[in-house]
């Protein structure tokens, strides 16, 4: 059966036209199935209306052709056209030519699963097909609000401190299904929505293979059993194991396993393979496993990423949907290719082959940097993606995961600001030799913001002290003989500065270490009895602090 030629207007369910009383239709033949859509009507007279028919119509016939005495022959062929040309029902006009249905007609119709609708006198074709447009007009304009309420909730996704999984999960919701984003490699990374079957899973993920394009050092080459590749917009799902794809120009495969695109394949290896290879993947594929629609799409970052939908049903805008949604994940994965990422790159490599931090320095934009730690409230280790998320929002690139906080390297001339959801400790700017001091600044400043459960904390400079008026060696020389008693255990020192930051709080101190507080009442104990001071006295205090400060 050929496909239909899909009008840019939903289609209408045929229960939701026969349900119109001031039309008065009856189905008097075909299957009752509550899915056959109708696309238009379209009124023919023709004994043959399969030349003149797209598909997917609602024929509308007074049986002018009938001739006299046509018996179940006649008929036979007659709706056996109609069915070979995808007609989705015939509506039979009863008077003025015929007084009832004739009964081959309904007969044949049963035989070949065609609904059959008898039109009753005082309904004219006409109104029919009115009735037909104001349904498409009012489903249109349900699509449309159903479409742009998703836009926004979607682009509020992206815009959170974990926009990945959130717009995954938008997405799931508004497919009433699964969605799940697919790495370079076809990893799930990540997930949202009912878990489907194995058998489904497993067809997704080989569903976002045929769409996936290869990068130079993993050319693939189509191998059995690669399911066919016809144009998305089709509306009806297709036969089991037909697999439906888009690519540019909607070219189609003829057979399974038979990639999409035309002319001859560069042999593998040769300079031509990977462009040809490239112009051949479609950007988006379809399939249908266990009654549960599969969409695969490649995302436009040209990274590998691919997006995958699996739902129980397809609704009327259901691919602006997801390929807004393959749109928002492609700017959130895509990596910026420019001037500056070529910096990185050789900053990178100059590192690896030993030159130092201060040498690589420019390329990478600047002489003074900031470091910046953040961790995500509430949640779980981040991802990369939602650490390159962080990056994003403030600015750079350059960004680590380290177990349950992210560490971004942003130039000192970008103001570093409040990200929601996140917390953020900021170090002062630094010139790359003091990167390594940079980096524990803003630790610090991060374990002091959790502490106080403050959005941001920055390690700032500050006016001149009178700590600053000592002279540096000597000062250095006086922190290292006060504190040579606990320098031994780190975790004493790091105690004993966070409990003396947030003024002796043992709350505060323990949710600022992740510890019990009665370890930090342990530590500082220890403090006292190693230091034999009176952690009490705030002039002992005051001189360790000026103490922890040199460290």
């Amino acid at each position: 059966m050929p496909d239909p030629a899909v009008p840019p207007t939903p289609p209408v369910l045929l229960d939701a036209l026969l349900a119109r009383a001031d039309l008065g239709l009856r189905r008097i033949a075909g299957p009752a199935d509550p899915a056959v859509v109708v696309h238009w009507a379209h009124t023919s007279e023709m004994a043959d209306p399969y030349p003149y028919l797209l598909g997917g119509e609602l024929l509308l016939s007074a049986g002018v052709h009938v001739p006299d005495g046509a018996g179940a022959g006649y008929f036979d062929a007659y709706v056996s056209r109609i069915v070979a040309a995808g007609g989705a029902a015939l509506g039979f006009g009863v008077a003025p030519v015929h007084d009832t249905v004739p009964g081959a007609l309904v007969e044949a119709c049963e035989m070949h699963g065609l609904p059959l609708v008898e039109v009753p006198p005082r309904t004219t074709f006409s109104a029919v097909a009115r009735a037909l447009w104001q349904l498409m007009a009012q489903a249109r304009t349900a699509e449309l609000r159903r479409v742009t309420e998703a836009q926004q909730s979607l682009a509020a996704a992206a815009a959170r401190p974990d926009p990945v999984p959130s717009v995954l999960q938008q997405l799931a919701r508004r497919l009433s299904g699964r969605a799940v984003l697919y790495g370079p490699e076809g990893t799930r990374l990540v997930g949202a929505g009912p878990e489907p079957g194995e058998e489904v899973r497993t067809a997704l993920a080989k569903l976002a293979e045929v769409v996936r394009p290869p990068s130079p050092g993993h050319l693939r080459t189509p191998s059995p059993g690669h399911p066919r590749t016809p144009s998305p917009e089709d509306p009806r799902p297709p036969s089991a194991g037909h697999t439906r794809a888009s690519s540019p120009g909607h070219t189609r495969a003829s057979s399974p396993g038979h990639r999409v695109g035309s002319g001859p394949v560069a042999p593998a290896g040769s300079p031509g393979d990977l462009h040809a290879d490239l112009a051949a993947r479609p950007s988006s594929a379809s399939d249908t496993v266990a009654g549960v629609r599969l969409v695969a799409h490649a995302l436009g970052n040209g990274e590998g990423f691919v997006l995958g939908t699996a739902a129980p049903q397809r609704d009327a805008g259901d691919h602006t949907i997801a390929s807004v949604a393959a749109v928002l994940l492609s700017l959130l994965t895509g990596e910026r290719h420019s001037g500056s990422g070529a910096g990185r790159s050789s900053a990178l490599v100059r590192l690896l082959l030993g030159a130092a931090p201060a040498q690589v320095a420019p390329l990478l934009g600047g002489d003074r940097w900031r470091v910046v730690h953040g961790r995500p409230e509430g949640r779980a280790a981040p991802d990369p993606v939602t650490a390159s998320a962080l990056g994003a929002a403030l600015g750079s690139s350059l960004v680590d995961v380290a177990g349950e906080v992210v560490r971004v390297l942003v130039p000192d001339g970008r103001a570093v600001e409040r990200v929601p959801g996140w917390t953020l400790g900021v170090s002062a700017a630094a010139a790359p030799r003091d990167w390594p001091a940079a980096d524990t600044q803003a630790a610090r400043a991060l374990a002091r913001a959790r502490a106080t459960r403050a959005p941001l904390l920055r390690h700032g400079d500050r006016p001149t002290a009178l700590t600053d008026l000592v002279p540096p060696a000597e000062a250095d020389a006086h922190a290292r003989a006060l504190l040579a008693p606990i320098e031994q255990s780190p975790a004493l020192v790091d105690t004993l500065r966070t409990w003396l930051s947030l003024h002796g709080s043992w709350d505060r101190t323990a949710v600022a270490l992740d510890v019990h507080r009665n370890t930090v009442r342990q530590r500082i104990a220890r403090c006292a009895a190693l230091l034999d001071a009176d952690l009490d006295d705030p002039d002992v205090r005051m001189e360790l602090w000026f103490a922890l400060r040199r460290t």
